[in-house]
């Protein structure tokens, strides 16, 4: 029987190596690194209470931009402000909060966005479809912390996919449409191009926000040049149409598709928490969900405690073709009529059937 992951290519994805040099770098700084498979990394001998070294820093953020995701582990009873200052060892170094403080966050602190499968101990129900964090910002965050105050002990983790190696396993055809489309953000009005290169690794990588997307702008394949041409020249509105009901509904399964085929491709990992595991993810190079058990009740799985901090951007993640970073979804708009154009937290549902909360 088919399956949903045979529209992708059947060539192994690449998730580099830990860098031998870096690994050096490591080891003389007293940490020791395991390597996850097929992505993501973790990190031993470490206490975040004590600012690393800046070049180990830096090394750890490139192999998050390569491997998606690192993981401190064995940091139990972090507070709130010295989670807060590790976090600030990436991206621009400033931690970018855009959410409300639940009562239990510890300190109150408006910088910790607390989860949780109680409702007293947290906020319920966040990210069951796959996202980015902060997909509703132009400088959308570079990097989030999830720390594990309290790890339920029947499980309830976290699904991590590779949005470089997803863009390799597309068909050709689907890669030179994907990189003609811009997505507006149905809440913010932002809008992010559906495959960018990270600035880090250099690769092709595809972003999507499932659960609050209101328009997708498509530019005209009749134009032929080089996309880095195409991004210099701003864009006439005859150039450009918007993507139809059915046309969005096509793109957002794929898109799904390609991020639950991760598993079975080798470009995904079901990460399990331990207490005390304090991950940092690359927000521009790694998609994420949560497990579905991490929204079963606490009397199922036992109490689930999460801290999630995000990280202020160095750039903007900007939109191709000159089409500007902000647009007015609640204004008119010049393209085809019978493009969907939706304003509004929850955007185009291209599923009637599942949780959109994010």
């Amino acid at each position: 029987m088919a399956t949903s992951s045979d529209k992708f290519l059947s060539t192994p994805p690449t998730i580099p190596p830990l860098d031998p040099d870096r690994v050096s770098l490591f080891e003389q700084a007293g940490l020791t690194v395991k390597p996850l498979e097929p992505l993501g990394v973790e990190i031993y001998g470490a206490d975040v209470r004590t600012r690393l070294p800046q070049p180990v820093i830096d090394a750890l953020e490139v192999e998050m931009a390569h491997r998606g995701f690192i993981v401190f582990k064995h940091q139990t009873d972090l507070s709130a402000d010295e989670l807060v200052e590790a976090s600030t060892w990436w991206g621009a170094g400033e931690i970018h909060s855009t959410h409300g403080v639940h009562p239990a966050t510890p300190g109150m602190n408006r910088d910790v966005f607390r989860c949780s499968n109680d409702n007293r101990y947290g906020i319920l129900g966040v990210g069951p479809q796959w996202h980015n964090d902060g997909s509703f910002e132009a400088a959308t965050f570079s990097h989030s912390a999830y720390y594990m105050a309290r790890a339920p002990e029947q499980g309830g983790g976290t699904h991590f996919a590779h949005q470089g190696a997803a863009f390799d396993v597309l068909p050709e055809e689907k890669q030179a449409f994907w990189e003609r489309l811009v997505s507006v953000n149905s809440a913010s009005g932002v809008s992010h191009p559906v495959v960018h290169t990270h600035p880090i690794s250099g690769r092709k990588s595809v972003w999507l926000h499932l659960g609050m997307t209101g328009a997708v702008i498509e530019r005209l394949p009749e134009d032929r040049r080089p996309i880095d041409e195409l991004q210099q020249d701003p864009a006439s509105t005859d150039q450009l149409r918007l993507l139809n009901e059915d046309e969005m509904k096509q793109l957002f399964n794929d898109y799904n598709d390609l991020l639950n085929a991760s598993f079975e491709k080798g470009y995904g990992i079901r990460y399990h928490y331990d207490t005390g595991d304090l991950l940092y993810i690359d927000n521009w190079a790694l998609a994420h969900r949560a497990a579905p058990e991490a929204h079963m009740s606490a009397e199922e799985q036992g109490l689930r405690i999460m801290d999630r901090v995000t990280v202020k951007s160095r750039q903007n993640l900007a939109p191709h073709f000159g089409l500007p970073q902000y647009i007015n979804l609640a204004g008119p708009h010049p393209f085809n009529r019978d493009g969907v154009w939706k304003t509004g937290g929850v955007g185009f549902r291209w599923k009637d059937d599942i949780p959109m909360q994010n």
